[in-house]
């Protein structure tokens, strides 16, 4: 027991004693003058002293004796380890609805996955020859194999500060703006947690990504889709948008150009997504990975460019542009030019703290890798992907049934399923399982992205292939479009193109 307990006891016991005396001594009397009282014996006072001393000594053993044993193993039976709430919580959408499929591939035909996001997998995309000799100068050097500072080494810090600068045209990006991360998927989910707690929720697009979703579950952190518009190349529904702000909303998320839409988004909308986020005081997460990817005729633009009241956190990487998905190399840019972040860049730096900082032999290469990559590689990067994109959308639009969005950017096509017209499927997961069972063609169901009655195919596979692919979406459409007499000649005839019609 603590001393203090021990010692409020003890002065109760002698105030306890104290208050027993004076009760057998007597009152005053009427006059106010004390009555006669017999002074006890010094032997008197000396017994009661001795007893008050056992008393205390016999309370003080009981008081240290140890508690009975308590019952073995506490009250449990057995082995009760549950999971956190925080990883029971946390799915994969994209990996729930692909597992749940029941696929059987046809043996006569090779497989195609139109459904993987890295653009290695097919080994027609190829990291540039400067970027590996980077990394190779950074491992013999040495300098890299200890711990750096938790946001990054300064020197890889300033590496993207300088490549970025076309996100803050006004002025420099400080070293300190820049967060080194694993990757843009720890970028993001830095963001969303230094910006929303418990409770709060954050505006994610529709179709969109399904790692935010991810990301804010787990944390219940609640996730509110605004809608993107397939007919106006996928820009947002402004109005459904803010109608969805209140005052527990934490940010908005801006993925532009979008994964899965290929969109891009113009000057004037962008705007108008920061002119609703300056009206309710709500900072942008700008998810811009494929800030680079852009096809000819559109030109994406920074959102931290173009506001310097809203506050943005701006998430890149080598990731796509620089084709090493797996060297997991991000990073965060702060634009706070008017500090209204407050500590919440505070908090976002703290977080780096959780894993000691990223990889540090890709940190090494940084600035090598950004200032030698030439521009002749990654306009050959873009040439196979809008190549890729013009063939897929020529044919797949002629296919009844179908209707594909052309992208404008990034590596991926939206392609709208009209499946009433395909009775013998459910859904879009359905059409998606039964293409790939008869076609070996395995492309991701719109539900994977929130958005049913869609599916979405990669862009990064050899020419050939997506041909192949499409070929044989148009075989399988024909087969199990629901005919009527206003389409009662054969498919095949509207699907088959000219050569001339491929030559772009």
């Amino acid at each position: 027991m603590p001393s203090s307990v021990a010692n409020e006891g003890y002065q109760f016991q002698r105030a306890n004693s104290r208050n027993q005396q004076n009760s057998s001594c007597p009152s005053r009397s009427a006059s106010g003058s004390p009555a006669a009282v017999t002074p006890p014996s010094c032997g008197d006072v000396v017994d009661e002293a001795l007893a008050e001393l056992q008393l205390q000594s016999q309370q003080q053993e009981q008081m240290i004796q140890p508690p009975p044993a308590p019952p073995a193993a506490m009250g449990r039976s057995g082995w009760q380890v549950k999971s956190s709430k925080l990883a029971f919580n946390t799915h994969n959408r994209i990996r729930n609805i692909v597992e749940s499929l029941k696929i059987t591939p046809n043996p006569e035909k090779p497989m195609i996955p139109l459904s993987i996001g890295d653009p290695t997998t097919f080994g027609n995309l190829k990291a540039a020859d400067e970027t590996m000799k980077a990394v190779l100068h950074s491992l013999e050097s040495g300098k890299f194999n200890g711990y750096a500072h938790t946001q990054g080494h300064e020197a890889s810090r300033q590496a993207v500060a300088q490549y970025s600068a076309h996100q803050r045209p006004e002025g420099a990006i400080e070293t300190s703006d820049v967060v080194l991360c694993s990757g843009c998927s720890s970028a993001l989910e830095y963001c969303i947690l230094a910006l929303a707690d418990r409770g709060q929720n954050v505006l994610i697009p529709r179709p969109g990504f399904c790692l935010y979703h991810t990301l804010a579950e787990g944390l219940d952190i609640e996730v509110r889709y605004y809608d993107l518009l397939p007919e106006q190349q996928w820009r947002a529904d402004l109005v459904q948008l803010e109608s969805l702000i209140d005052e527990k909303t934490a940010a908005l998320l801006i993925n532009n150009p979008s994964n899965p839409c290929g969109s891009v988004f113009d000057e004037k909308h962008l705007r108008q997504l920061i002119a609703i986020c300056e009206r309710h005081y709500l900072p942008i997460i700008a998810d811009e990975i494929y800030e680079h990817f852009v096809f000819p005729g559109s030109k994406h633009l920074a959102v931290s460019s173009l506001t310097r009241e809203v506050p943005v956190l701006s998430c890149g990487g080598l990731t796509k542009r620089f084709l090493v998905p797996g060297w997991r190399m991000g990073w965060i840019i702060v634009h706070d030019r008017k500090q209204r972040l407050g500590n919440a860049v505070i908090g976002l730096k703290n977080m780096c703290g959780r894993i000691l900082g990223s990889n540090t032999i890709i940190q090494g290469a940084l600035p090598e890798i950004l200032a030698k990559t030439p521009q002749s590689y990654f306009d050959g990067v873009i040439d196979v992907l809008y190549s890729n994109a013009t063939l897929a959308y020529k044919m797949l639009k002629q296919v009844r049934g179908l209707n594909p969005v052309m992208p404008n950017g990034a590596m991926y096509m939206m392609i709208g399923v009209s499946i009433e017209r395909f009775p013998a499927f459910k859904d879009d997961t359905h059409f998606v399982q039964e293409l790939v069972n008869e076609q070996s063609v395995f492309c991701l169901p719109g539900s994977c992205f929130e958005y049913p009655g869609y599916v979405r195919i990669v862009l990064t596979v050899p020419l050939a292939m997506i041909e192949e692919a499409c070929a044989r979406i148009a075989e399988f459409c024909d087969r199990h479009f629901k005919k009527d007499s206003s389409h009662s000649s054969s498919f095949i005839e509207h699907v088959l193109l000219d050569e001339d019609e491929l030559n772009f």
